[in-house]
């Protein structure tokens, strides 16, 4: 199993003040959390609302509701961030 995994951060829009939009700000911790351990990552916009998922070697390896991610911070008290993380780990 490798080290490091480039992983690709499929997301979706979501409303966020009556406004239907990509953002990347719910992203933040996700992708910190990620460089500490060793993983790169990618962004890739999905036509599905509310959604992220976590894609290793074309497999979906974590998916969630964009909006349960806490807003900005370093993603380390974040539990979804941390289950990610450990998801990514294990994923061939």
């Amino acid at each position: 199993m490798p080290l490091s995994q480039k992983v690709t951060i499929r997301y979706g829009p979501y409303e966020s003040c009556g406004v239907v939009d990509y953002r990347t700000s719910r992203l933040i911790g996700l992708k910190t959390m990620l460089e500490d351990n060793g993983h790169s990552w990618v962004e890739e916009q999905s036509p599905d609302w509310n959604i992220v998922e976590l894609v290793v070697n074309g497999e979906v390896v974590f998916t969630c509701n964009i909006t349960d991610l806490d807003f900005g911070g370093d993603g380390k008290l974040d539990p979804l961030c941390k289950e990610a993380t450990k998801l990514v780990r294990a994923a061939y």
